[in-house]
């Protein structure tokens, strides 16, 4: 794993159709580590996914952060193998499609507050490993329009959408105008499900790394054994 600007924890689906289908829609495969076409569903899928292809298909667990000076990424291997050999998994019912506030996003069904736990728990567990942010990162989440619970989170674990405010999510979307979003969540509603998971199960957590070019790649996938 060579050394990447910043390093995140997400939830990526197992190898399979679902990870091939999601991956192909936003055109970039992270774990072969390279663009592909996406499908011909008579949207311009390009056009329309460009703030989540970077990242690949993933639900956010720990969000992006630079390592913390004297942490290297064997540091960061070893507190991630251990802290998900003392988490478990997580189990729900599925996953549905959902505009959230413009830009479309699967969401799981049920109850999420064992997922919320399991997210919390991440956080806390490798906040050692992170980096303080800088003014500039600070700013660029634009905490003048964060709730002050979400300016304590930003100021305190480096983001403003974990703990109780966080709300897991595999974005699939750039933010839409109304008869756009609907038009895309038509189309992606019928494409999508055949291959949504019931039931959704968390059994593992990925290593992401951004690397110079700017993309996300996945590392290392941990099974949650606790």
């Amino acid at each position: 794993m060579e050394q990447m600007k910043r390093y995140a924890v997400y939830y990526a689906p197992p190898a399979g159709e679902f990870w091939d289908r999601a991956s192909h829609w936003l055109g970039w495969d992270a774990v072969r580590g390279q663009a592909v076409v996406p499908p011909d569903l008579g949207l311009d899928a390009a056009a329309i996914t460009r703030d989540p292809r970077k990242y690949g298909f993933h639900g956010t667990i720990k969000p992006p952060f630079r390592l913390a000076d004297g942490v290297d990424l064997a540091a960061l291997h070893d507190a991630m193998a251990d802290l998900c050999a003392r988490l478990a998994p997580v189990e729900l019912p599925g996953l549905r499609l959902k505009n959230l506030d413009g830009f479309l996003a699967l969401v799981p069904d049920g109850d999420a507050a064992a997922l919320r736990a399991l997210a919390a728990a991440v956080v806390e567990g490798l906040d050692a490993l992170r980096a303080p942010l800088t003014a500039d990162e600070i700013a660029r989440r634009r905490p003048e329009r964060l709730s002050l619970r979400q300016r304590e989170l930003l100021y305190r674990w480096g983001y403003p959408y974990v703990m109780e405010e966080f709300r897991f999510h595999l974005t699939l979307t750039d933010r839409l105008a109304g008869a756009q979003a609907a038009q895309a969540a038509t189309t992606l509603e019928a494409h999508f499900a055949p291959v949504l998971p019931r039931p959704f199960r968390v059994a593992d957590l990925c290593l992401f790394g951004e690397a110079m070019d700017g993309r996300f790649y996945l590392l290392h996938r941990y099974t949650l054994s606790g």
